[in-house]
Protein backbone atom coordinates (compact mmCIF):
# COMPACT_ATOMS: atom_id res chain seq x y z
CA UNK A 1 0.00 0.00 0.00
CA UNK A 2 1.54 3.54 -0.91
CA UNK A 3 2.17 6.31 1.27
CA UNK A 4 -1.40 7.98 -0.18
CA UNK A 5 -3.11 5.24 0.77
CA UNK A 6 -2.35 4.65 4.31
CA UNK A 7 -2.96 8.32 4.84
CA UNK A 8 -6.05 8.05 3.35
CA UNK A 9 -7.25 4.92 4.91
CA UNK A 10 -5.89 6.55 8.50
CA UNK A 11 -7.92 9.42 7.65
CA UNK A 12 -10.86 6.90 7.19
CA UNK A 13 -10.33 5.18 10.78
CA UNK A 14 -10.10 8.80 12.42
CA UNK A 15 -13.26 9.99 10.85
CA UNK A 16 -15.13 6.89 11.73
CA UNK A 17 -13.84 6.79 15.09
CA UNK A 18 -14.95 10.44 15.70
CA UNK A 19 -18.32 9.73 14.20
CA UNK A 20 -18.90 7.20 16.99
CA UNK A 21 -18.17 9.09 19.10
CA UNK A 22 -20.77 11.61 18.03
CA UNK A 23 -23.44 8.59 17.89
CA UNK A 24 -22.42 7.68 21.68
CA UNK A 25 -23.12 11.49 22.95
CA UNK A 26 -26.35 11.82 21.02
CA UNK A 27 -27.46 8.46 22.80
CA UNK A 28 -25.82 9.63 26.36
CA UNK A 29 -28.23 13.00 26.07
CA UNK A 30 -31.47 11.40 24.87
CA UNK A 31 -31.09 8.67 27.66
CA UNK A 32 -30.36 11.41 30.29
CA UNK A 33 -33.36 13.67 28.89
CA UNK A 34 -35.22 10.46 29.50
CA UNK A 35 -34.47 10.26 32.79
CA UNK A 36 -34.79 13.75 33.69
CA UNK A 37 -38.24 13.73 32.10
CA UNK A 38 -38.92 11.36 34.79
CA UNK A 39 -37.60 12.45 37.33
CA UNK A 40 -39.74 15.64 36.78
CA UNK A 41 -42.65 13.19 36.12
CA UNK A 42 -42.46 11.69 40.11
CA UNK A 43 -42.24 15.05 41.43
CA UNK A 44 -45.75 16.06 39.86
CA UNK A 45 -46.59 13.13 41.48
CA UNK A 46 -45.25 13.53 44.60
CA UNK A 47 -46.42 17.48 44.68
CA UNK A 48 -50.05 15.99 44.09
CA UNK A 49 -49.71 13.98 46.51
CA UNK A 50 -48.32 16.27 49.33
CA UNK A 51 -51.14 18.57 48.24
CA UNK A 52 -54.17 15.88 48.62
CA UNK A 53 -52.46 15.08 52.16
CA UNK A 54 -52.47 18.88 53.02
CA UNK A 55 -56.34 19.30 51.84
CA UNK A 56 -57.26 15.71 53.84
CA UNK A 57 -55.59 17.60 57.20
CA UNK A 58 -56.61 20.55 56.72
CA UNK A 59 -60.58 19.39 56.26
CA UNK A 60 -60.32 17.11 59.36
CA UNK A 61 -58.74 20.26 61.50
CA UNK A 62 -61.65 22.43 60.30
CA UNK A 63 -63.81 19.56 61.31
CA UNK A 64 -62.23 18.90 64.61
CA UNK A 65 -62.29 22.91 65.65
CA UNK A 66 -66.49 22.68 64.49
CA UNK A 67 -67.24 19.74 66.71
CA UNK A 68 -65.02 21.32 69.68
CA UNK A 69 -66.97 25.01 68.89
CA UNK A 70 -70.22 22.89 69.00
CA UNK A 71 -69.00 20.73 72.30
CA UNK A 72 -68.55 23.79 73.75
CA UNK A 73 -72.04 25.16 73.40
Amino acid sequence: MSNLGKIKMTCTCVILALSACGVETAGSAATAAAVKQQEIQQGRETLDRVKQQLQQATQASEQRDRQADEAAR
